[in-house]
């Protein structure tokens, strides 16, 4: 037999239309050994293994399809979703970059991380949404490149895309750690619409922290 692997979308727009889609695993039925192959043939930009949450603390680890990371956004406020959507909310996921505390108000999940767990991203401004839309995935080897340009600077709204092929992603529909280092860089919170039509929220903080918030949906069940 299989994993069951459960899929949501993370960060849809308003209506419940685009969000990324994240691949939440539970660690008892995934051997350690297994679960970079289990992500790799999940083929999501990131595929989560979790432990059952332990008085509201869960620890959670984040593979995309060639490696682990340290901490990301979508799988984390997705994860911190799945868990309420369960019935067992928690108050903190433990990544191995450190903890994340969730909270789940007005329909939007949150959660806090730091600027500097995110990958190295190179950011790159462009002048216009035109041109943004105009890149090609094929002309960004390596990575992660997020490349971005304001909609309404006043309002903190921009328009992003994400490439990282080195990451086993072509391109990215919603990346959460990019919002949150963006945010950390610019020291000012962000309306962000990154891919097909994704939205992301952010909040800054001057002590360093981030908050990341958005809207998850339910997507289906797959075995692998």
């Amino acid at each position: 037999m299989g994993t069951q692997v459960d899929v949501v979308r993370v960060f849809t727009d308003a209506t419940g239309r685009f969000g990324n889609e994240l691949g939440i695993a539970k660690a008892e039925e995934v051997a350690e050994a297994d679960r970079q192959a289990l992500a790799a043939k999940a083929g999501y930009s990131e595929t989560v293994v979790v432990e059952e949450p332990v008085a509201g603390v869960a620890d959670v680890r984040i593979f995309t399809p060639l490696l682990e990371l340290p901490f990301a956004g979508h799988p984390s406020v997705g994860t911190a979703w799945w868990f309420a959507s369960r019935g067992t909310p928690v108050r903190t996921l433990v990544v191995p970059a450190g903890p994340v505390t969730v909270e789940l108000t007005n329909g939007l999940t949150w959660i806090t991380a730091r600027g500097a767990w995110a990958p190295e991203f190179t950011f790159h401004q462009l002048a216009d949404a035109e041109e943004l839309a105009a890149l090609r995935a094929d002309d960004f080897p390596g990575g992660p490149h997020y490349l971005w340009t304001w909609i309404d600077e006043r309002r903190g709204a921009l328009r992003s895309r994400m490439f990282a092929p080195i990451m086993g992603i072509a391109e990215d529909e919603a990346t959460g750690a990019a919002a949150v280092a963006l945010t950390a860089l610019l020291r000012q919170g962000l309306i962000i619409t990154q891919g097909q039509g994704s939205q992301l929220f952010t909040q800054w903080d001057s002590d360093g922290w981030v908050r990341l918030g958005g809207r998850v949906a339910a997507a289906h069940t797959v075995e692998i």
